[in-house]
Parts: structure tokens; C-alpha cells; sequence
């Protein structure tokens, strides 16, 4: 079996990786920090597993999150049972027994990153994935740009490099609270409704005006879509409109030969001076403003 670990220059790889990857990027930090640091990245990476790739551990000495990209596979947590898939997330740690198998006719390709400090624990549970939970991010692919740049700070290496991979942690925790999407059944028709309705926005946002006009040609009740907006979005779907009005507006205005007026009627606007006070309260400079500002 061929492996591959690109990995820091005279580093040794710790022990607690398993050999059974068919490729590898990863980093490796300071694997014994002092306790008295709030947060601390030790390493990481992105691995392809081998088709017989599988890991168990009682215990492990770091926190860690790790990210299903692609492939599937299963996974134990707690003696909990969960299907890897493109998108699920999770974390364990100490006294966190877990199991990690991979698929021989799917391979399983993962991000992960090891962490420590006084606040590694506190910073797990305030992103809503204590050791031993999982998440499902949507889209799937949401955060493998942050875990590259990890990887890529990681590999860069020295306090600026150190100090980038714990800022990309913590921005990590909260793309993975922004990102969540529902792991149960039942949640997945309202999560799926909610979708094809902010794609609907996303594709039409130029001529919709109201939530009305949203919800009828979404086939869906207002108060049912404001309900999946405020769950998923954490904004109204008016709002939600009104931001997309607003920017593809900005972009417009950046052009000089194009006029307050025209830009109003292109996003919906039948009057030019309710799109100005619009545009003032969502972006906070009017449109005159807005293009006077360099």
C-alpha cells in the first residue's frame, strides 16, 4: 500500500494516527503546549483512508473535530452508531471512547484538527458540538476552504503560523454553527423545503417585492416560510431579500454611467426614493453616498 504524508521537516509523525491512509496533508505544531494557553492547534490535516482503514481508541489526549468530505463509512461515538458521510462533522476527546471505519468501496476522505488549552472544551460546547456529538454542515463542501487554510498556516509553521491556526479554529466553530443542517428524518422535509425556497429567492430576488409573492410562489404559507428562515437562516425571508436586492444593487452603482432611478427599477423598485431609504438602512450610506465612497 502506498502512503503519502507531506508533513513538516524533520517531524515524526505521533503515534495516535493510523498507517492505514492512502494519502496524506498534515501539520504538527507544539504537541506538549503549556496548560496555561486558552486555545492551542497541535496538528492536522486531510487524509484518504485505504479501503481498510479503521481507527478505536478508549481515549484520546487532544479534542479534535474532524470532516467527511467524501466517501462514507461508520462511526462510534459513545457506542452511538453514525453513517459517515460528505458533510458530517464531529469531535471527541479525552475519555471520549470512538470508532472510525472506513468503506472499502467508498473511499473515506476527512479533514481533521487536534487542539488543547482551558478553553478548548468550553469552545467545543459553545459551538454546540461537545465531545462525543456530530453536525451536519450544508452544503457539504462548507468548510473545506477553512480547513485548507488551516493546513496551509499549519504547514507554515511558527508563532504567525500557530496563531493563524487557532483564529481559523475558532472562525471554524462558528462556520460550523452557521452551517448545521438537520440529522434526523423528520427535520430533513422542512430543511429540504427551506432550501428550494431560499433557491427561489437566490434565482428571482430582482422582481420579487414581497413575502407574499414569496410564499405563493413557493407554495408555502407566510407564516410557515418566515418560521424556516428564522430556523435555518436566522433572518426573514424578507430580509433575506431585501440583502440580495441591496448588494446586487451596490454592485450596479458602481458604475458610473448608471443612474439611481434605473437601478431602482432593476431591482423591483418602483419608486427611487423608498429604494435610497432601503438601501441606506440595510448597507448604512445612501445611494449617493455609496458611490462617493472609495
Amino acid at each position: 500500500m502506498k502512503r503519502t504524508d507531506l508533513k513538516s521537516a524533520g517531524t515524526v509523525t505521533p503515534d495516535f494516527f493510523s498507517v492505514d491512509v492512502l494519502a496524506a496533508r498534515r501539520f504538527y505544531l507544539d504537541l506538549s503546549p503549556p496548560r496555561q494557553r486558552r486555545l492551542t492547534v497541535m496538528c492536522g490535516g486531510v487524509e484518504t483512508c485505504s479501503p481498510n482503514y479503521t481507527i478505536q481508541r478508549e481515549t484520546f489526549p487532544f479534542y479534535s473535530i474532524e470532516y467527511v468530505t467524501r466517501g462514507s463509512g461508520q462511526l462510534q461515538l459513545h457506542h452511538h452508531a453514525h453513517e459517515l458521510r460528505a458533510g458530517l462533522v464531529f469531535s471527541y476527546g479525552p475519555g471520549v471512547p470512538h470508532q472510525i471505519t472506513g468503506n472499502p468501496d467508498d473511499a473515506l476522505v476527512k479533514y481533521f484538527v487536534d487542539f488543547a488549552g482551558r478553553g478548548a472544551l468550553d469552545f467545543l460546547r459553545a459551538g454546540q458540538l461537545p465531545p462525543g456529538q456530530v453536525a451536519r454542515v450544508f452544503p457539504p463542501d462548507t468548510l473545506a476552504a477553512l480547513f485548507e487554510e488551516l493546513i496551509h498556516s499549519g504547514q507554515r509553521g511558527g508563532r504567525a503560523g500557530a496563531d493563524l491556526c487557532v483564529r481559523l479554529l475558532e472562525c471554524l466553530g462558528l462556520k460550523v454553527a452557521a452551517a448545521r443542517a438537520p440529522l434526523t428524518r423528520a427535520e430533513t422535509v422542512a430543511f429540504t423545503t427551506y432550501q428550494e425556497c431560499r433557491r427561489h429567492i437566490e434565482q428571482h430576488f430582482r422582481r420579487l417585492r414581497t413575502l407574499d409573492e414569496i410564499a405563493a410562489e413557493c407554495h408555502v404559507n407566510n407564516a410557515y416560510l418566515c418560521r424556516l428562515f428564522r430556523r435555518y437562516h436566522h433572518q426573514s425571508p424578507y430580509q433575506f431579500l431585501l440583502r440580495l436586492k441591496m448588494n446586487f444593487a451596490a454592485s450596479r452603482l458602481r458604475m458610473p454611467d448608471v443612474m439611481i432611478k434605473q437601478v431602482a427599477e432593476e431591482t423591483g423598485f418602483q419608486d427611487p426614493f423608498h429604494f435610497s431609504r432601503v438601501f441606506r438602512n440595510t448597507l448604512g450610506l445612501s445611494p449617493n453616498n455609496f458611490r462617493s465612497f472609495r
